[in-house]
């Protein structure tokens, strides 16, 4: 039997809300899988009733505490989309299998996030079953899928790629926005998604921020002591990372005059290869998980994220946990988790990229202090309260869906 639990001084409850959950993005490396792993720690370290409806290896369904996993394999006819990521348009034929779990389940409440396989089973079946759904945005899909088919279309003169783009992007939004009306209360991470999502789809848009682990992030895991200094990326090697700004942003400080650095380039991605021909002063690990990973962020001086896609950039926040103040594009989420001029900088434009590396390789003390106050910026996350702030979410999606009945 489940024990009660306390969550904030705000909120005790008796009878833990029943969540079936059914995330785009499980088993792969990415940010929205990150999430919800630590979103299952949490569940398992307060015994909450959840169920996890995933893509797997095999179609399964396991039990691990207070936690039950239902894995759906995909099909031959699955699509990539990312590394690791695919889509299977076969996936529905799970529909009969998953209802089963659910009814034997009873959840209180569905989650789906992006538009994946997965989370459209879920949604499909939040209808049939006129259950109370809650929905989460984790990827700005309409300015990934946009770059990637605009690199494609490089033959095309410049006029005609971005009226071409500006229109896809329109069009995948408007898909979105359809998507996203289906749920009573959307999830979003940073206040220029809440406003977009607030006027696309009319339904109640919620703050969500994400935690970080300040233990597997951690300066003391810095295993390098010379001088160099070192400028860091994590993330995907692909088009949306807008990663070929690594290349310029080189050959910049070079003409500058500036000496004694290098890159640290830490991904995978079909980007890796213009990288390593291009870049003089680039040191690139491929993916790295678990010890190797912490020592990277850890032997990283400046976290350099020219990305203009992420909807919030998790790997600002494991850079800050580890002591590397970021420099950001002002476009896009990352700029939500900088504090300007104390724990990194908004870049407005390239040159604003190079001027302030160079201001930070020429003043050692304020980058010393920013390094102090990425770290106390990071301490501040905690991933037991983002997903208190979640849970009560589902309570008040429960409430909505209650008074519709």
């Amino acid at each position: 039997m489940l024990k009660p639990f306390l969550f904030t001084e705000r909120i005790f409850v008796k009878k833990p809300i029943r969540v079936a959950y059914f995330p785009d993005s499980f088993l792969e490396v990415n940010g929205v899988a990150m999430t919800s792993k630590r979103l299952l720690d949490f569940v398992n370290k307060n015994a909450l009733p959840f169920l996890c409806v995933h893509a797997g290896e095999k179609t399964e369904v396991t039990q691990a505490r207070s936690i039950t996993y239902v894995s759906l394999k995909r099909s031959l006819l699955s699509v990539s989309m990312d590394e690791g990521l695919k889509y299977d348009p076969l996936f529905f034929r799970h529909v009969r299998f998953v209802q089963r779990q659910l009814k034997n389940f009873s959840p209180d409440v569905y989650h789906i996030t992006g538009l994946n396989d997965v989370s459209n089973l879920g949604a499909y079946l939040a209808w049939k079953n006129d259950a109370a759904l809650i929905g989460s945005w984790h990827t700005n899909l309409h300015e990934y899928a946009t770059r990637r088919l605009m690199k494609r279309l490089h033959f095309l003169s410049e006029s005609k790629r971005a009226s071409f783009s500006e229109y896809l992007e329109r069009k995948i939004m408007s898909g979105a926005f359809l998507y996203y009306k289906m749920p009573k209360i959307i999830l979003a991470p940073n206040q220029e998604l809440i406003e977009m999502l607030e006027k696309g789809t009319g339904r109640s848009v919620q703050l969500m921020i994400r935690g970080v682990d300040t233990e597997t992030f951690s300066p003391k895991h810095r295993t390098v002591e010379d001088t160099t200094l070192r400028f860091g990326f994590v993330g995907r090697l692909r088009a949306e990372k807008n990663v070929r700004m690594l290349v310029d942003l080189e050959k910049a400080l070079q003409k500058a005059g500036k000496q004694n650095f290098e890159f640290l380039i830490v991904g995978e991605g079909n980007e890796r290869n213009y990288l390593e021909k291009h870049m003089d002063l680039a040191h690139l690990t491929g993916f790295l998980s678990g010890k190797h990973l912490s020592e990277a962020y850890a032997n990283m001086d400046v976290f350099v994220f020219p990305s203009d896609t992420d909807s919030y950039g998790n790997v600002v926040q494991e850079a800050n946990a580890s002591g590397s103040p970021s420099i950001v594009s002002d476009k896009g989420g990352p700029k939500y988790i900088v504090e300007e001029g104390k724990t990194g900088f908004v870049a407005k434009s390239f040159d604003d990229f190079v001027k302030r590396l160079i201001f930070l390789i020429d003043n050692p003390q304020k980058l010393s202090d920013m390094k102090k106050a990425a770290i106390d910026f990071a301490r501040k996350r905690s991933w037991n309260k983002v997903f208190e702030e979640i849970y009560l979410a589902y309570e008040e999606t429960n409430r909505l869906k209650s008074k519709h009945r």
